[in-house]
């Protein structure tokens, strides 16, 4: 499994960051070390950097999650100084959604590649779901919300069933963040990655296997979602994410 180290001027904040995002977890968590402050106060320590890098030494590889940018500066030294030879890469994607959306895919056994390219792209769920696609304000780049990570796309297999079955959103809040984790869990033990598709506001298609994507499709409500699956076990998958949905994720009483 893929750890991470949270790096963060302010031991609190990492600390509040983290416990959002084990919030999402549903299973064994991936194993999660702070390095955060300096000296008990604001800060930023390279050695205690390399120090966590080093106590995951046994993990696939090393995710390493920054606040500010001089955080980013301590991060290289510590790569520097460690005496692990696990790999490790550092995020350049938010502190709080990154960690989030990395720890959910690493916690559904996501290689390195997986969980930092889910990471990086995780602002793409903060796209304003009312936005047309492309109207952008001038000097904004536009971003596919619903787009993953290559790395996060299922091939499509030659042979095999395409199955498709719709399903209507029923919980109050729709496709928020503990739904769409849960959606992660279930993808994680399917053999084939479904999609899904927003047919009510035209976003997608997201794979299953991606909260960030998951989120961007900004599923409320009555909205309907077009589950596709192609493949050997194809029917089985999609009828495993129909029963999440049609039972609202256990938020409907």
């Amino acid at each position: 499994m893929i750890g991470f180290v949270v790096v963060s001027h302010s031991e609190p904040l990492a600390a509040a960051a983290v416990d959002l995002a084990m919030q999402m977890i549903h299973g064994e968590a991936p194993p999660v070390r702070v390095a955060a402050g300096a000296d008990g106060g604001f800060g930023t320590d390279a050695v205690a950097i390399a120090a966590a890098i080093d106590e995951l030494a046994g993990t696939d590889g090393v995710l390493i999650l920054t606040d500010l940018g001089s955080a980013v500066l301590s991060s290289e030294l510590a790569l520097e100084l460690r005496e692990s030879t696990q790999p490790v890469r550092i995020s350049s994607g938010p502190f709080v959604e990154g960690a989030t959306a990395g720890i959910v895919r690493a916690a559904t056994g996501g290689t390195l590649d997986e969980v930092a390219a889910e990471a990086a792209g995780a602002l793409a769920a903060k796209q304003p779901h009312g936005d047309e696609p492309g109207a952008a304000p001038a000097g904004v780049g536009v971003v596919d919300a619903t787009a993953a990570p290559a790395s996060l796309v299922a091939t499509a297999p030659t042979q095999g069933d395409v199955v498709e079955r719709d399903v209507t959103v029923v919980n109050p809040v729709g496709l928020h963040s503990r739904p769409a984790s849960l959606v992660v869990k279930a993808a994680s033990g399917l053999g084939t990655v479904p999609t899904l598709t927003d047919t009510t506001n035209g976003k997608g298609p997201a794979p299953a296997n991606s909260m960030i994507s998951l989120l961007a499709l900004g599923a409320t409500q009555g909205h309907v979602l077009r589950l596709r699956a192609e493949g050997p076990g194809a029917a089985e998958a999609v009828d495993a994410l129909a029963a999440l949905i049609e039972d609202g994720f256990g938020e409907v009483v």
